[in-house]
């Protein structure tokens, strides 16, 4: 979650540029957090906040990266500030990783045998055709796809 805008801080050129967006999806993820989850499974109830994370981490990378409309001070300023994902963002520039919808589809841990999430199997390769990530409700983030 960003921190708290205070007046103390200074915000780089550009940012008024692109804090609208960034305000717009911070009252997505109020209304996602607090949004009850009532008839869903317990996992079902993240979902939406993996979601926006994912939409704006991928927002400011796009920006970056992608369109270079903004500098590297306020990227980097995005980063300290908590409105994008570094980590998931250093996963997204490696080849393989170009689509990836969170860190936990990758984690061996956090799945059976040790491997990674089934949405990170190319479409063409699953036997059902429909699979959801348990973990943040993804439905492929394989790069083949």
């Amino acid at each position: 979650m960003p921190k708290v805008r205070t007046n103390r801080i200074k915000y780089p050129d550009g940012w008024e540029l692109i804090e609208p967006t960034l305000r717009e999806l911070d009252a997505k993820m109020r209304e996602a957090e607090i949004d009850p989850h009532d008839g869903k499974r317990k996992c079902e109830g993240l979902w939406p906040i993996f979601k926006i994370a994912h939409q704006r981490s991928r927002y400011i990378f796009d920006l970056h990266y992608k369109r270079n409309e903004i500098s590297k001070e306020l990227y980097e300023f995005c980063l300290e500030q908590g409105y994008a994902d570094r980590n998931l963002i250093a996963k997204w520039k490696k080849l393989g990783y170009e689509r990836l919808c969170c860190l936990r589809c990758i984690q061996p841990r956090d799945h059976n045998f040790s491997t990674t999430c089934v949405c990170r199997v190319p479409q063409h390769l699953r036997e059902e055709k429909v699979v959801e990530c348990v973990h943040c409700g993804c439905r492929g983030c394989a790069s083949g796809d």
